[in-house]
């Protein structure tokens, strides 16, 4: 009987046609065993396929804990497979091979690097299928008992959620609300959930004493005695399998109600099946969630009219039901399961286990391919036979990895150090390494790489199997903690190369955990190899080590560094690994001033990578090439590596990996071209729970450059301040961008004490070798700043001391960079501005050296600046020209900002007259408030913000003699006796804006 949830099927209606409309929906149907979850799933299934959606079932199965990864995504596809045919294959179209890890009958899986890139190519092609399929249907995935899912499916399942935009897709799962224990797996899943606009969570309550009346009165074919549904619904608590239960009860003849246990009352049902039938019952719950015909008649080696005749009787008293596949059985509910396994006796469910292994272990065919080993590996485990487990464990590690399941690898493993010494020396003896993760050294005997003693498998190798999944499914603090076990085990002295391998895993999972990156970890592992034999390991930490220094702090030391890993890598035929050191080199080779090398190298690493179509490599190649195109100002040439990068990185289900800094270098690169609204479009768009946190934190930073770009200061603070929190401890490529977007709120904000001191800072800290591109434009408005505050009389006193200390960090730059001329005369203009010396010729100067670079900024800084200079000596025609010019390159840029900046000098100057191209529409004449002149107006205004009368006739260009005879005319009409509460009185009345 269905009852009592008509407005929760009324709330899945209504998603399944907001996803018939194109928007994705997902719908998590929460509540107590018993409640009714799965009924209302069958409900809502019935009624989506009558409006013509397809559905693809699945569910999770107990034994998906314990690491058999992506079940209920497997039993789905089957699904939508049966129901759609080729239309499924179609839609798999090119992406086979990966996507037969979930859906076998594509083919056989393609051979490619089990990493955290596989797998994030296996969820975006699994996202690009639902896709396809979806383009003209309505598809609707449903998942039961997501308390027992795998890590993998669960977070295959958020990939899927986050990346269907614009899709006909409804993904609905069931779950156990009373089960979820305070450390339950599925509770971060479910909170992450929280933070998608799409999902919605349905909590079903148990049912009234109405609904039970009801649900009674459909299953006894007549309304209840009073007392009868008193009792009923007092001892059922409202759960509807409850009621079913103790209705059975009841017409069974069992009038007097049943023990207060609830175990007694589902076993009622149980026991009052025949003797012959108690057995397969008993086999059925140690099995699993469902188990296959075959493989139960095996175990229980009956005859099979003596099986059927079981089988049936259970099924006809409603306590068994065939599987959704049709060839197996399972119980109708999971408690009644439960309550069969907690009834047999202690060593029974063991002795049982040790069938099922036994059996499958003799006739592997009895279950599917997917789900054999890590069965079997339960199964064995569970049976308390550590030799035979410990083999098989190792094996579903590997199965596990091969689909790129690496939390069940994680736990496969972790399952095989916990039985390692619990298993004979001559069982341990046989075990043999299926491959080694990433670098990890095959034999630590120098003398005999090939001998006897590195052909069996050891503890410490087990380890780093470990380490590597737990650091590819997001378990730092575990890999960090592996590591430090298996260091314990490894004698650095004997065996040098393995220790070192352990210490560069270290640094890679102590790079945001750490204040130097993990760099202290390398440099350990550095002096563990320097003098050993050439090794894989040995060119990775010195590759790393190199990698390591040249995003932070790169010395021309690194280049030789990178270049002995080049080197080392050719040596031991470690191609992957010397490839990555090549790209570290041509970045270097970039960054300390060997621009065109450096871009050859890069080059030519990306057209390898393209003919290996290694995701990882090209993904990295892609990040440093448009980095450093943009760098040398080439940003035309960097956007279109940066567009490469996302498609690749699209293709590829990198789009949470290298996708954020890919698409923060292309909008980094937009933003120089001045191609603002595909900047503001892709920042937009931009997930915003993918990528690190250092992603995250360059994605705002950018939004801050964009803000001042509008002239929204509060948007490019508020910017500012999330990517300060986002990164946390940043190296000098994320803080020293950050500084320049300090100094520039900080003016604009008219705070000129705090731009000063972030110029300071900057300049006391220091800054490396090869990051002039982001040192000259903190110099540059550092000193436009200080030009800016002259006369002040709390700055001027230590200005000097300031501006030569500018001087100073451009005297020690020593790495040539293509944009240092131009960038270097407009600091001169500036500097000499600051010392009240501005010419228009300096800022001409570096106008000429700026414009055959083609970027609009700083081009209008400059054209602006020696506006302003001209106007300040009279030459009003020149100014009209070059202020015309630099609004020109302002709109080039989309600077709204130096739009503004260019109004302003051109009604304080008077140069719009001068120039007719410029001139505004006339704007509606303004009362007159105290009988102020227009002039006047403008005084108040820099009255208002507590500008010198100095600094006044700077601004308008007037001598300071006649700003103060404005500042008294001002005084008088007002009525006041001083400038401040001039100032108090025009913010008063609304007089200034």
């Amino acid at each position: 009987m269905f009852v009592g949830r008509s407005a929760e099927l009324a709330e899945l209606t209504a998603a399944l046609r907001r996803a018939g409309e194109g928007q994705p929906q997902a719908l998590l149907i929460a509540g107590d065993a018993g409640v009714g979850k799965t009924r209302l799933l069958e409900e809502f299934v019935c009624a989506a396929a009558r409006t013509g959606a397809v559905v693809a079932m699945g569910g999770c199965i107990e034994i998906g804990a314990d690491g058999l990864p992506y079940a209920p995504m497997v039993t789905a596809l089957r699904a939508l497979h049966q129901a759609l045919g080729v239309e499924v294959e179609l839609a798999a179209a090119g992406n086979e091979g990966r996507l037969s890890q979930l859906l076998p009958e594509l083919g056989q899986a393609a051979p490619e690097a089990h990493d955290e890139f596989g797998r994030a190519r296996l969820f975006e092609h699994t996202a690009q299928l639902f896709e396809r399929l979806a383009a003209d249907r309505t598809i609707v995935l449903a998942l039961e008992d997501l308390h027992w899912s795998d890590r993998s499916t669960r977070e295959l399942l958020v990939y899927l959620l986050r990346s269907l935009r614009n899709s006909r897709f409804v993904i609905v799962g069931t779950y156990r609300s009373d089960d979820l224990h305070r450390r339950h797996p599925l509770r971060p899943f479910l909170a992450e959930l929280e933070r998608l606009r799409i999902v919605q969570r349905l909590e079903l309550p148990r049912l009234g004493r109405t609904e039970v009346a009801d649900q009674l009165t459909g299953i006894l074919d007549g309304a209840p005695e009073a007392r009868l549904l008193e009792r009923i619904f007092r001892r059922s608590e409202g759960i509807p399998f409850f009621v079913e239960e103790l209705a059975a009860s009841y017409q069974a003849g069992c009038s007097t109600g049943l023990t207060d246990s609830l175990r007694d009352l589902l076993m009622v049902r149980v026991e009052a099946l025949p003797e012959p039938v108690q057995p397969v019952l008993r086999a059925l719950a140690q099995g699993g969630s469902a188990v296959e015909y075959g493989l139960l008649r095996a175990v229980l080696e009956q005859g099979e009219d003596e099986l059927f005749a079981a089988l049936r009787t259970a099924v006809d008293a409603n306590v068994l039901r065939p599987t959704a596949r049709g060839d197996g059985y399972c119980f109708r509910h999971a408690l009644v399961r439960e309550a069969v396994a907690d009834d047999l006796l202690p060593g029974e469910g063991s002795r049982i286990k040790r069938r099922y292994a036994t059996v499958l272990t003799e006739q592997p065919q009895l279950v599917p391919a997917e789900e054999r080993v890590t069965r079997l590996a339960n199964y064995w485990y569970s049976a308390g036979e550590p030799a035979r487990a410990l083999p098989v464990a190792l094996d579903a590690s590997r199965e596990a990895r091969r689909r790129n399941a690496f939390a069940e690898q994680l736990q496969m493993l972790e399952r095989a150090l916990e039985l390692w010494d619990r298993v004979p020396e001559d069982v341990l003896a046989e075990l043999r390494p299926a491959d080694y993760a990433e670098s990890y050294p095959a034999c630590s005997c120098d003398e005999d790489p090939n001998g006897a003693c590195c052909e069996r498998l050891r503890l410490v190798d087990v380890f780093a199997e470990a380490a590597v999944a737990a650091r590819l499914c997001g378990e730092r603090e575990r890999c960090l903690s592996l590591c430090k076990q298996a260091l314990r085990l490894i004698d650095e002295e004997s065996d040098p190369s393995r220790a070192a391998w352990f210490w560069a895993m270290r640094s890679r999972v102590s790079t945001k955990m750490t204040q130097d990156g993990g760099r202290s970890e390398l440099a350990h592992a550095r002096r563990l190899v320097e003098n050993r034999p050439p090794s894989s390991v040995q060119a990775e930490v010195f590759g790393r080590l190199a990698a390591c220094d040249m995003v932070d702090w790169p010395e021309p030391e690194d280049i030789a560094l990178a270049e002995r890993a080049v080197l080392i890598a050719r040596q031991v035929g470690a191609e992957t690994v010397g490839l990555h050191a090549r790209v570290t080199l041509g970045t270097l080779l970039v960054i300390l001033g060997r621009q065109e090398e450096g871009l050859s190298e890069l080059h030519e690493v990306h057209r390898r990578a393209l003919e290996l179509q290694e995701p990882d490599l090209l993904s990295r190649v892609y990040v440093n090439l448009s980095d450093t195109l943009e760098g040398l100002g080439r940003s035309a040439e960097a956007a279109e590596a940066a567009r490469s990068g996302c498609r690749m990185a699209r293709s590829n289900g990198l789009l949470g990996a290298a996708g954020p800094i890919l698409r923060g270098n292309l909008v980094e690169s937009l933003l120089s071209l001045g191609q603002q609204a595909e900047a503001e479009d892709l920042l937009d768009t931009a997930p915003a729970d993918l990528g690190s946190g250092i992603d995250r934190g360059f994605l705002h930073r950018l939004r801050a450059d964009l803000a001042l770009l509008r002239d929204d200061l509060p948007a490019a603070a508020e910017h500012l301040a999330r990517a300060k929190e986002s990164i946390g401890p940043a190296k000098a490529q994320d803080w020293l961008p950050m500084s320049t977007l300090v100094i520039r709120i900080a003016v604009a904000n008219g705070r000129f004490d705090e731009a000063r001191a972030e110029l300071l800072k900057v300049i006391d800290t220091g800054y490396p070798k090869g990051k002039e591109r982001y040192i000259w434009p903190i110099l540059v408005y550092g000193a436009a700043a200080e030009a800016d505050s002259r006369g002040l009389p709390a700055l001027d006193a230590d200005r000097a001391r300031v501006l030569d200390l500018v001087r100073g960090v451009v005297a020690g730059m020593e790495t040539p960079w293509p944009l240092s001329p131009s960038w270097s005369l407009l600091l001169d203009a500036e500097l000499a501005r600051a010392e009240g010396a501005s010419e228009p010729d300096g800022y001409l100067r570096a106008v000429e050296a700026l414009e055959p670079l083609g970027l609009p900024h700083p081009l209008g800084l400059a054209l602006f600046r020696a506006a302003e200079a001209s106007a300040v000596q009279g030459d009003r025609t020149a100014a009209a020209g070059l202020l015309h010019r630099a609004e020109a390159q302002a709109v080039a840029h989309g600077d709204l900002r130096l739009q503004r900046g260019a109004a302003r000098l051109a009604d304080r100057a008077r140069l719009r007259s001068a120039h007719g191209t410029a001139a505004p529409a006339p704007a509606e004449p303004q009362p007159v408030l105290f009988n102020l002149t227009p002039r006047e107006q403008a005084v108040l205004n820099l009255v208002a913000l507590g500008r010198t009368n100095r600094q006044i006739a700077d601004e308008l260009y007037i001598s300071p003699k006649t700003a103060s005879v404005h500042v008294s005319n001002i005084l008088a009409k007002l009525e006041v006796t001083g400038r401040g509460e001039a100032a108090a009185l025009a913010h008063r009345l609304h007089l200034v804006g």
